[in-house]
């Protein structure tokens, strides 16, 4: 009896999991699903290039905001000419080399451009709030990679660990047989056997470690860490809470309040009623005001001039004017350029429909999924206690020399299946329950 509570509080123990992963026996080193999301999305490229684009919009907004201000312009020119010129004092001609400097200022001033200034400012700050939530999305993207890679090392390095255990007690029961062999009550071909299992055992352990590391390895590649090595993870807790789940449909009425893909279509959406009217401004007169200053100073070799302060005192000219420009015929062109604005207004709202449909089409997955889960899960746990009674009776037969080892080992098999789809079970309750936190608008922790 001593053997068979053994044997099962081995399994059991592989099957519970590790409570407290340790990097370098100092458990702070751990990371938490929390730490990793956080330094995922501060490092993560896709991230970064989504910020950059947030910049730009606010380059946008701050330029279509200030373009309604006068523009100020100044200009100076330096000639010299020689040969026969006629002369800017008397209109004489003859052959003189002579020089003109000049010097000018002169603004612009936007009055009317039939709304379109407005009508860019307000595109430019729908798009800029675009862009916010694509960098929401694309967090919320990297969130939810990251909670399944995460859980994916914890699921692994937990089978690598049952994997370990079915070795150690696939070696104590070979010494247990070679010590029944020794004495004459068991045979060499169920010392084969044991010794196979063995052999079995270890390569499924390997394959365990393997497939752990590769996890370990996608989740920091993940993160833009450089290196694995070193890298440990923070288990959760071991019993799981289960609770009323809420219905899709009170899920995805939240979800429409503040979901970044959502939000970002509806801004694109009314920013294309700013494109229309953009392209329609092409219809209305444009009217500007202008207004500037010049003078100008010249000399001539060989003749006294006036002083350069004189001339550009006398000189000096002042110009203001208004500069009114209405379209007649431009070939339809402004007319095709509100068509295809209102093309692309009704693709943007196919583009928020569908999206919408789509968000309740994973709403809907994700919390039958979570309902699979739970029942999965529920189970798994009828399966263990099964498998626990049928294996210690299976034991108790073996030891009693009435079953053979490949009925032992098959019911010790069936055990660690049990277990296994058990933790298989855990992390997918745990993911499918995230996921539903996630479009409820709950940070994963």
């Amino acid at each position: 009896m001593k053997i068979i509570r053994k044997t099962i509080s081995a399994i059991l123990l592989a099957g519970v999991g590790i409570t407290s992963i340790q990097a370098q026996n100092n458990s702070s080193q751990a990371w938490t699903l929390r730490q990793c999301i956080d330094y995922a999305i501060e490092h993560n490229i896709e991230i970064r290039q989504s910020a950059n684009n947030v910049e730009a919009g606010k380059v946008s907004v701050n330029t279509t905001k200030w373009a309604r201000l006068p523009n100020l312009s100044s200009s100076a020119s330096q000639n010299w000419s020689w040969g026969r010129t006629a002369s800017p004092i008397d209109n004489s001609y003859s052959d003189i080399n002579s020089a003109n400097t000049s010097f000018s200022l002169g603004t612009n001033v936007p009055i009317f451009t039939g709304l379109q200034l407005s009508n860019q400012y307000s595109l430019a700050k729908l798009d800029l709030k675009a862009a916010i939530e694509d960098l929401n999305k694309a967090r919320e993207d990297i969130a939810i990679n990251v909670t399944s890679a995460y859980l994916q090392v914890l699921f692994n390095q937990e089978l690598s660990k049952i994997a370990h255990n079915q070795v150690d007690l696939s070696k104590d029961q070979l010494k247990r047989i070679q010590g029944l062999q020794g004495v004459g009550k068991a045979s060499s071909s169920e010392v084969a056997e044991a010794q196979a299992r063995v052999a079995q055992d270890e390569m499924t352990a390997v394959q365990s470690d393997n497939t752990y590391k590769l996890s370990l390895l996608d989740l920091t590649q993940l993160l833009e860490l450089p290196t694995p090595e070193g890298f440990v993870l923070e288990s959760p807790k071991e019993e799981l809470e289960f609770e009323s789940l809420t219905p899709p449909d009170d899920i995805y009425t939240q979800a429409l309040t503040y979901k970044p893909s959502i939000k970002a279509a509806e801004y694109r959406l009314q920013g294309s009623l700013n494109s229309i009217r953009i392209a329609q401004s092409a219809f209305y007169p444009q009217l500007s005001f202008s207004a500037g200053l010049g003078s100008n100073y010249y000399t001539v070799s060989g003749r006294s001039e006036s002083s350069f302060g004189s001339q550009m005192k006398n000189n000096l000219n002042k110009y203001i004017g208004f500069n009114l420009s209405v379209p007649i015929f431009n070939r339809f062109a402004t007319r095709n350029r509100v068509r295809t604005a209102r093309l692309q207004q009704i693709d943007l709202s196919l583009k928020l429909d569908n999206s919408k449909k789509i968000l309740y089409k994973e709403i809907q997955q994700a919390w039958y999924n979570a309902l699979a889960a739970e029942s999965k899960y529920n189970s798994s746990e009828v399966a263990v206690k099964a498998n626990e009674e049928s294996f210690r009776l299976m034991s108790e037969k073996f030891n009693n020399g009435k079953a053979t080892f490949v009925e032992y080992n098959e019911a010790k098999l069936n055990l660690t299946k049990a277990l296994s789809d058990k933790l298989q079970a855990k992390y997918d309750y745990l993911f499918r329950t995230k996921i539903l936190d996630f479009y409820k608008g709950q940070v994963i922790e």
